[in-house]
């Protein structure tokens, strides 16, 4: 995941956990199958964090390398699959050569980009004729929590959003693929649902963030997370995640 990954081995546990969610697993699955690749195709995953993907990839035949500008996640990455192909870089400046992948897979990556274009733009220089990008991300924005104070929960569902570098990035996919000379875009949206203990620290977490940015006061933090954790013990959190898986085929 390419970004500010500070303390990405303690991040890892998280990710683990939610990469083994059904859904995530799903997303991933589909991700593979728009990537339309045959055996002995070369695909290139940017921002690869722990390797995941590249280790999925490489399980159906093909050959997969795995790009992330966090040294630390490709050090566990090389640590959990020693056999696979992982290379510092940015999605910017990818460590390939001109047409040298098949198939190219950001997954929750441009939304920390300044310049998505540039980085799509990157990926129509590595791909070869033909070849195929897919996108996933989720829209910072649509972040839909079940709350008893809905206005608060909007308000710091946009504080947070208004943290990450490009928060929309992700409605944006379609048309940054056409003005990147892509074709045949294609759009899906699949909703992830989060209803356990575990997207806790998320809620809370947004919640803090508002608090430090100055958009919701001491006591607006302290009575939502009162209230998001004493929903946690009555098994009634609610997050529901749109995600946006975009396709397309390179000029």
């Amino acid at each position: 995941m390419l970004g500010d990954m500070s303390n990405a081995r303690e991040l890892i546990p998280l990710l683990d956990a939610v990469d083994a969610l059904p859904a995530a697993q799903a997303l991933r699955s589909r991700s593979y199958e728009l990537l339309r690749l045959s055996p002995g195709a070369s695909v290139v995953d940017v921002g690869c964090g722990a390797g995941l993907a590249v280790r999925e990839l490489a399980g159906q035949g093909v050959r997969a390398i795995g790009v992330d500008l966090d040294d630390e996640m490709i050090a566990v990455a090389k640590e959990r699959y020693p056999s696979s192909d992982f290379r510092p870089g940015t999605a910017y400046e990818l460590p390939l050569n001109t047409g040298e992948v098949t198939g190219y897979r950001a997954d929750k990556v441009l939304h920390e980009l300044a310049d998505a274009g540039q980085a799509l733009r990157e990926a129509a220089r590595v791909l070869a004729p033909g070849g195929r990008i897919v996108l996933i991300g989720q829209d910072w924005d649509t972040f839909v929590i079940d709350s008893d104070r809905p206005e608060l929960t909007r308000a710091i569902v946009h504080a947070r959003a208004d943290l990450i570098t490009s928060p929309r990035a992700a409605r944006r996919y379609r048309n940054l693929l056409l003005e990147c000379g892509f074709e045949s875009v294609e759009v899906e949206v699949r909703t992830a649902v989060f209803t356990d203990g575990m997207i806790l620290p998320l809620l809370t977490g947004a919640a803090h963030a508002a608090l430090d940015c100055g958009a919701i006061t001491q006591e607006q933090h302290d009575s939502w997370t009162a209230e998001q954790k004493a929903r946690a013990g009555r098994d009634r959190l609610f997050l529901a995640l749109p995600m946006f898986v975009v396709s397309a085929t390179g000029g």
